[in-house]
C-alpha cells in the first residue's frame, strides 16, 4: 500500500484532485503505522521480518497500479482494490490468530479497522449515494 498509494497520489488528476491527493498522503501514512505495527509485534515475539521491496514484491496480492497518470476515480478503484486485497490477508490473519495469539490478534484488527476506515473514506469520493 506504501508503495502504490504515493504513486497513486503523484499521478491522481481530475475535479477532486486536491482532496485525492492529500488523502492518499494520509492513506500511505497509516500503511506505514499498520506495517510498522505488524512488523513490531512480530519481532517482539522473536521471528525475523523481510520487508525487503524485492520480496514484499515478490509476495504481494495487492494488484498493480497503471503507471502515469489517471482520473480520480480510476485511481480510487484502483487504491480501493488494493486496500481490498490486503483486507483479504488482514482477515486471514484475524481468524487464525483468534487462538493462537490473542494479542497478536488485536493487532491485526486494529490493522483492519484502519484499513476499513480509509476505503471507506475513499469510497465517499465516488460513490454515488
Amino acid at each position: 500500500m506504501v508503495v502504490n498509494g504515493k504513486q497513486a497520489h503523484w499521478h491522481v488528476r481530475g475535479v477532486n484532485f486536491q482532496e485525492v491527493h492529500e488523502l492518499l498522503d494520509v492513506i500511505v501514512e497509516h500503511a506505514q503505522d499498520y506495517a510498522d505495527m505488524a512488523a513490531e509485534r512480530i519481532v517482539a515475539l522473536g521471528l525475523p521480518v523481510d520487508a525487503r521491496i524485492e520480496t514484499v514484491a515478490a509476495n504481494t496480492t495487492v494488484p498493480a497500479l497503471k503507471d502515469g497518470f489517471q482520473q480520480s476515480d480510476k485511481t480510487i478503484a484502483a487504491v480501493i482494490a488494493g486496500i481490498d486485497a490486503t483486507l483479504v490477508s488482514v482477515r486471514t490473519a484475524v481468524d487464525e490468530l483468534e487462538e493462537l495469539d490473542p494479542v497478536s490478534q488485536d493487532v491485526a484488527i486494529e490493522i483492519a479497522r484502519g484499513l476499513e476506515k480509509d476505503r471507506w473514506f475513499l469510497f465517499a469520493h465516488v460513490a454515488s449515494k
